[in-house]
């Protein structure tokens, strides 16, 4: 018997190890380097709540006034591309009733001007291309990819500095499932203000270098696992003055005990992260169990072939006759 292999099954055996030696590529070495945070992002995050404020005209804090703080974030690609982080420049501003819509974000009650350079693939900070202010921790608008169970180290801006944020369970927002983390702030100064005395309960000073301080009723935020995107944001600002060395409040600057992405920023941020996620999922498991599973089915089948190939009888050999006279 002679055993020869067909076209079709070494076809298939190099078809499905070419699948086996692709399937770990996608997972191992695809995969990470889609991982990487964008650089031509352009978003809007809205939170709105109620709570009192320090009115200018009016010289006196008034209560239960609408709050809505506009975050917008845009991504430097120029400078992106140059450097090779996730260069975003990011307005903040809080605004009442009286400042919306506002011409001019600094008409606003606080506007905050920033510039935040992070490693696309780790979101650490990166001091370069003329980052504003200097931050430190391991999230600011996004944490990490792959978020853990685990402390990270938030960077609030108000405070300028970090705070632990700790797991605290799941959440469903806009029914889609994210990991929430959870933190405070007690009263911390956070820098002088000159201010007229009489504000500060200084009445014999025309002008004093009031302390600024700076609480957090609760920050709650909530996060998708796979990309690290924030889908809910809940913040409870508390910013008073004192006189220089009092230990109580005299003015009442910001007090908010809630307030949160509006519906509609909720809604855009899990289109996101459904979105985004879906595309990591894709190429880091859906394709590589496939691709692996096709794989192992078309080697073992070519496999199969092969060894068993294609039994020909050989072809009996002509009989011999005694040459004619």
């Amino acid at each position: 018997m002679r055993r020869t292999a067909s076209p079709l099954s070494l076809i298939l055996l190099g078809l499905g190890t070419f699948l086996l030696v692709l399937a770990p590529l996608l997972a191992w070495y695809v995969e990470p380097r889609a991982a990487v945070t964008p650089i031509d992002i352009d978003t809007t995050a809205v939170y709105r709540g109620t709570g009192s404020y320090f009115d200018t005209g009016e010289l006196r804090t008034v209560d239960d006034k609408r709050i809505t703080v506009t975050q917008q974030v845009r991504g430097d690609v120029a400078d992106s591309e140059k450097s090779g982080d996730a260069v975003w420049d990011v307005t903040t501003t809080v605004d009442t009733d009286k400042s919306l819509p506002a011409a001019d974000p600094h008409d606003a009650l606080e506007f905050f001007p920033n510039r935040w350079v992070t490693d696309r693939k780790t979101n650490k900070p990166v001091h370069c291309c003329h980052e504003n202010p200097y931050f430190e921790g391991d999230a600011y608008l996004k944490f990490p990819f792959d978020v853990r169970k685990q402390p990270y180290q938030w960077w609030d801006n108000s405070l300028g500095g970090t705070v632990t944020l700790r797991y605290a369970g799941t959440k469903k927002v806009q029914g889609y499932s994210g990991y929430v983390f959870k933190g405070t702030v007690p009263p911390t100064k956070i820098g002088t203000r000159l201010v007229p005395g009489s504000l500060v309960d200084q009445p014999d000073s025309p002008q004093i270098l009031a302390e600024e301080w700076y609480s957090n009723h609760g920050i709650e935020l909530v996060v998708d696992q796979r990309t690290g995107r924030v889908i809910y944001a809940q913040t409870g600002p508390r910013r008073t003055l004192r006189a220089p060395g009092h230990a109580y409040d005299a003015v009442l600057l910001l007090d908010a005990d809630k307030l949160a992405f509006t519906t509609a920023t909720q809604k855009e941020q899990v289109k996101l992260a459904k979105k985004e996620s879906g595309q990591l999922r894709l190429v880091g498991q859906s394709l590589p169990i496939g691709t692996a599973v096709a794989g192992f089915v078309l080697a073992a089948i070519g496999g199969a072939l092969v060894l068993r190939g294609c039994r020909r009888p050989e072809s009996p050999a002509s009989p011999e006759y005694p040459p004619t006279m």
